[in-house]
């Protein structure tokens, strides 16, 4: 059920920095995973003074979903088998929710890998902080596995090219550098990445024996 009535919006041109993070969280989706009662209306009804959308879940379902961009839930022992990743490939931030005196098992919240922590009973600034937090570190995480695949995509492609040389080197008896040219021009008249015609010669060589 979603909560909020705004609609998502656009930040404006003006105002810095925090007008810039107000419009930010405006256009969230936020998944809020707790009971009904009155501190999840407090809860609910303090994330939408952000303007984001704001969607109600509860009972927990077997897996929660994973279209929204933030999950409000409590931490509870079930709740990694509910989740609809593994830690280390999130696809929401998560804020895990805890009593104000947590005796349970620490370890939880590495398990989880949450983006932040949030304690009952609830506070306003409490909420927002909690919000922040997760957001913002659940974006600089994405970003370094973006990087981190990116890296690792550049990595394969200059094996596959390495491998393609020596096959030219050996098969064509050119040199190194001119290996090398020979795909870039390859590559150039194509239009495709020096990597597809590497992986060309490769598939060449094994299909020749």
């Amino acid at each position: 059920m979603v909560l909020s009535g705004s609609d998502r919006r656009t930040a404006g041109g003006t105002g810095g920095e925090a007008s810039s993070l107000r419009g930010e969280l405006a256009r969230l989706d936020i998944l809020v995973a707790v009971p009904g009662d009155e501190s999840g209306i407090f809860l609910i009804r303090e994330l939408q003074r952000t303007r984001a959308t704001v969607r109600h879940l509860w009972p927990l379902p077997e897996t929660l979903p994973e279209s929204a961009d933030v999950i409000f839930s409590d931490l509870t022992d079930g709740l990694s088998a509910r989740l609809a990743w593994v830690p280390g490939c999130a696809k929401s931030a998560l804020v895990g929710i805890l009593p104000a005196q947590f005796e349970g098992d620490l370890d939880l919240l590495r398990t989880l890998a949450v983006d932040a922590v949030l304690h009952r009973p609830f506070t306003a600034r409490a909420v927002l902080t909690s919000l922040v937090m997760a957001w913002t570190r659940f974006g600089y995480e994405r970003r370094l596995r973006q990087r981190i695949a990116k890296l690792d995509e550049t990595l394969r492609s200059v094996r596959i090219v390495e491998r393609a040389k020596a096959i030219l080197i050996t098969g064509r008896k050119l040199s190194e550098d001119d290996a090398y040219r020979f795909m870039q021009r390859q590559a150039m008249d194509r239009r495709v990445p020096i990597a597809a015609i590497a992986t060309a010669i490769i598939d060449s060589q094994r299909m020749l024996g």
